[in-house]
C-alpha cells in the first residue's frame, strides 16, 4: 500500500488540490502542517530537508518527496486510475487546461487572495491589476463551463481538481461572489462538491491558520 505524507498549510490552494485528489482517489495521507506564516519554507534548513524550491505543498510517496502540484496530480491520476484522460484528445484537453490554470487562474488568484486576506496593507494598485486579470480568467472559464459539465468533457479530471483549488475557499477571503457573477462556475463547483468523498479545504487541511486582515 502506498504511504503518503502531505506537507501543507491550510490556506494553500495547491495543498488542497493534492489533499482533494488523494481523498477522491480513496487514499489516506498523513498531514504535515507547515508554519508558512513564520517563514519556515524560506529557511535553508527546511529547503535542504524538504524542498529546495522553498514551496508548499510537498507530497511524500513511500518516502520519495514530490514537488510541483500539476505533475503530482498527473502522477496520482496514473497511479490510481482516476481523473486522467481516456484517449489522446481528452489527455490533450486536460493538459491544456491544467497548464492554463497554473499560469493564469491559480497563479493570479493565489497571490491576490493571499495579499487581500492575509497581509496587512496590500498595494491597491497591484490588487486592482490582479483582479482585472482574474476577472478575465473567470470569464473565460465561465463561458467554457456553460457548454459542458466539466472542463475537458463529461466527467471530472485533474484539470477540474486543479482549477477548483483556490475557488473552494470561503468567498470572504477572495472577495468574489461566484454565484452572482459567474453562475456556470458556481454550478461546476457544485458538481465537484457532489463527488463522493469531497470535503472543503479547511476540513481536509487542519492546523493553525494564518492571521486574517479582513
Amino acid at each position: 500500500m502506498t504511504e503518503y505524507r502531505l506537507h501543507y498549510f491550510p490556506e494553500s490552494g495547491n495543498s488542497y488540490k493534492l489533499a482533494l485528489m488523494l481523498t477522491l482517489c480513496g487514499q489516506e495521507f498523513e498531514p504535515v502542517w507547515t508554519d508558512f506564516g513564520a517563514g519556515v519554507t524560506r529557511t535553508a534548513a527546511w529547503r535542504a530537508r524538504v524542498n529546495p524550491m522553498g514551496e508548499i505543498p510537498v507530497l511524500e510517496e513511500n518516502g520519495t518527496r514530490l514537488t510541483q502540484t500539476a505533475p503530482i496530480l498527473l502522477r496520482l491520476a496514473d497511479r490510481h486510475g482516476r481523473f486522467g484522460g481516456r484517449e489522446e484528445q481528452e489527455q490533450f484537453e486536460i493538459l491544456r487546461w491544467l497548464f492554463w490554470d497554473n499560469q493564469k487562474l491559480s497563479g493570479f488568484m493565489a497571490a491576490y487572495r493571499y495579499r487581500r486576506a492575509f497581509t496587512p496593507d496590500p498595494d491597491p494598485r497591484v490588487q486592482d491589476y490582479m483582479r482585472g486579470r482574474i476577472d478575465d480568467f473567470l470569464g473565460i472559464l465561465d463561458g467554457e463551463l456553460a457548454t459542458r459539465p466539466f472542463i475537458a468533457g463529461d466527467r471530472p479530471s485533474v484539470a477540474d481538481i486543479s482549477m477548483c483549488g483556490y475557488l473552494m475557499f470561503p468567498p470572504e477571503e477572495s472577495g468574489y461572489d461566484l454565484a452572482a457573477r459567474f453562475p456556470a462556475i458556481a454550478t461546476w463547483l457544485g458538481r465537484i462538491a457532489a463527488l463522493p468523498g469531497w470535503k472543503p479545504p479547511y476540513d481536509l487541511l487542519p492546523g493553525q491558520h494564518l492571521r486574517r486582515y479582513i
